[in-house]
């Protein structure tokens, strides 16, 4: 090959890097401004037939060169985003990123580190331990005479879910099965899980007003013989709402139960000494997971999995000679393989790490109760509003809300034409029977005017 393209590594690297990053740059500008709003208008296909025109032959006989597929793709999908930085796009647990943070992540991708072995990512993997165990530390608290916690990086709360439930099978007895018992508002997530690892179908617990209930609960583990996990939520999805967790976990401990809470939405909350106590409980679990892609401001992935005790992680363990040979290991080569089901892994921690250097606890406090301001003046706009009604006072960033007196079909009639126009991206839930309008407010540059956009556009889609 007489001029292969340059590398985005080495001391040549950034010197490659740099004309490319001002290429995309203006892309990401020039799409933003194309689409003019918090996602393209039009709907799915009118979507596609733009990026496929756009786009053109994908794999053409001779390449454009770099500067020009660069400007063409990224210009292309900035058009048809939908843009978690827009105040009008509210719909799911979708954080814009702080630059601070994809900045680093553009240096994660140059470097590329591989967390599977420690040849492949020295710096990177001390700079992991060091993340993990701070953010084990913020959900356990330093050890004080007993396990010591740990924590393991993961793409997000699934698969954060998914380790709490194979972490629990491997605990129990041989042969013993483990009983997973999930509230009605749980994540589908724990009960893929449970498919997903050979074990019986979850037990459902009912969860009127949206949080489980504590004797319900009690009442199906008495009836429940054998190895049990509970599995609690802090921040639901459809709600952002926050289980009992003392009293849950009262329970579980009379019953001898496993407990894991899934705080991959409300975990945020810890960072601010306003909102932690909300959380009141979560140390007491046996796994936790986080989810710092939601109320932390990271981009895509920054998934933890706290653990109380540090020794139950090695069930993970795994031998593969190519990657963590005995002998190496005894050596004092780290034994990376073991900290994760998967093998090759990017340095997501990167990211977070540069995060809390950068803003210190009270800027990540400051964020983390702005955006709850926000919800809380979102839902006294509604609640006084004479044509809305609101679900309840939000425990977190998630505000519900509908047209007074419309139905379930008006109601999924609005958000789609809001969609269909790119005027704004609502979800949707559906709580005491009823469809709402769902507005999760995790943007920190978000103001009460935008919000009071948002309900105006609602109102004008409303029929009369």
């Amino acid at each position: 090959m007489r001029n292969p393209p340059p590398l985005a590594g080495g001391t040549q690297g950034p010197d490659a890097l740099r004309p490319l990053l001002a290429t995309v740059l203006d892309a990401l500008h020039k799409g933003a401004a194309h689409r003019g709003g918090p996602l393209p208008a039009g709907g799915p296909e009118a979507v596609t037939a733009q990026l496929h025109h756009d786009v053109g032959e994908l794999l053409p006989t001779h390449g454009t060169g770099p500067e020009e597929a660069l400007r063409t793709l990224v210009t292309a999908l900035a058009e048809g985003a939908a843009d978690p930085a827009d105040p009008l796009c509210a719909a799911h647990l979708h954080c814009p990123p702080l630059a601070v943070a994809t900045a680093a992540d553009l240096a994660a991708s140059a470097l590329n580190p591989s967390m599977d072995s420690w040849d492949q990512a020295p710096a990177a993997s001390a700079l992991e331990a060091l993340v993990t165990t701070t953010l084990a530390h913020e959900v356990y608290g330093p050890p004080d005479q007993g396990p010591t916690p740990d924590a393991l990086v993961t793409t997000g709360g699934t698969e954060a879910n998914q380790l709490a439930v194979l972490l629990a099978r491997e605990a129990a007895a041989p042969g013993e099965p483990v009983h997973l018992l999930v509230g009605a508002n749980a994540h589908h997530s724990l009960t893929r899980a449970a498919w997903l690892l050979g074990l019986p179908d979850p037990i459902t617990v009912p969860a009127p007003a949206g949080t489980l209930d504590p004797a319900a609960l009690d009442d199906a583990l008495t009836a429940l013989p054998g190895p049990k996990l509970v599995a609690a939520t802090a921040g639901t999805t459809d709600a952002g709402l926050i289980d009992p967790l003392p009293e849950i976990a009262d329970i579980c401990e009379r019953h001898g139960a496993r407990l894991h809470i899934d705080a991959a939405y409300g975990a945020g909350a810890l960072f601010s000494p306003r909102e932690a106590p909300k959380l009141h409980g979560l140390a007491r679990a046996h796994t936790v997971a986080l989810d710092l892609h939601k109320l932390g401001w990271q981009p895509v992935a920054a998934g933890i999995l706290a653990v109380r005790d540090t020794a139950e992680t090695s069930a993970l363990g795994h031998q593969a000679d190519y990657l963590n040979a005995d002998d190496d290991t005894e050596a004092g080569l780290p034994d990376l393989l073991g900290r994760s089901l998967r093998t090759t892994r990017r340095p997501d921690i990167l990211k977070t790490a540069v995060t809390f250097k950068a803003l210190g606890r009270t800027g990540l406090a400051d964020l983390v109760d702005h955006v709850t301001a926000l919800a809380h003046h979102l839902a006294q706009l509604v609640d006084a509003h004479p044509h809305f009604e609101l679900y309840d006072t939000p425990t977190l960033t998630t505000v519900l809300f509908r047209p007074t007196g419309a139905t379930d079909e008006t109601i999924a009639a609005i958000r789609r034409t809001l969609l269909t126009e790119g005027r704004a991206v609502l979800g949707r839930a559906r709580m005491d029977g009823k469809l709402h309008l769902k507005a999760t407010l995790l943007n920190p540059h978000a103001t009460p005017e935008d919000l009071t956009a948002l309900l105006e556009l609602v109102e004008g889609h409303t029929p009369r």
